[in-house]
């Protein structure tokens, strides 16, 4: 399912996989096809979380073989971002060491940061759970866990349809964002860009109103 890459040409930053392949316009072609994956015939229309709305629960298996539901996260925040190592928009965040440096700041803030693979076995860029673990080592990924799901139920609960496609959820389950992972589209340099999914927890936290609970989101 899901996999969109933005085809604009340009090489992210430490480009990561997509610096060892050069073929973006390939990898754009493998992602658009992710996506018409995505939307198979049994299941072709899906359910979107909604802002303010409980969030759809789940329960994923982790590339290391544990079973995580949401509902195990139950008084804590939770960022879920959806995730495809073949991705340029992936690439460029992780290259940079953007998304790395969210995540850690999310679990230091004692949130919980879970990646989920929402791509289809059958898609070229499906990667299983062993090529998952090694790149997320190579990249010196931090979330809490990374969860496979490949017949694509939870991406089409939450209406995700790109990576990385964001979410919040807070301690009493409600989602409170969904959109972009940050306000800075053109990708020129994610490192300065303003996380969207963290200034929605900071916001909560301090009692405010989240003053940007939906956005576009790209990838």
């Amino acid at each position: 399912m899901i996999l969109s890459c933005p085809g604009r040409g340009a090489h992210p930053p430490g480009g990561l996989r997509w610096r060892r392949h050069r073929l973006p316009g390939l990898l754009y072609l493998l992602c658009l096809g992710a996506a018409l994956l995505f939307a198979r015939p049994a299941l072709a229309q899906p359910s979107l979380a909604r802002v303010g709305d409980p969030a759809p629960p789940f329960t994923l298996s982790t590339i290391d073989g544990r079973k995580v539901s949401l509902s195990d996260f139950r008084g804590k925040y939770v960022v879920l971002e959806w995730w495809n190592s073949d991705c340029f928009a992936i690439n460029t965040h992780y290259g940079a060491g953007a998304m790395q440096a969210a995540q850690r700041r999310a679990r230091a803030s004692g949130a919980i940061w879970l990646s989920i693979d929402s791509t289809h076995p059958a898609h070229p860029s499906f990667v299983d759970a062993k090529r998952s673990g090694a790149i997320l080592s190579q990249w010196k990924a931090n979330q809490t866990a990374m969860l496979q799901d490949p017949d694509g139920q939870t991406g089409r609960a939450y209406g995700a349809m790109v990576t990385p496609h964001t979410y919040v959820v807070d301690p009493s389950g409600t989602l409170i964002y969904a959109g972009a992972i940050d306000d800075q589209r053109s990708m020129r340099d994610v490192r300065k860009a303003r996380n969207l999914a963290l200034a929605a927890i900071e916001e909560a936290r301090a009692g405010k109103p989240v003053s940007r609970p939906l956005s576009q989101a790209y990838g």
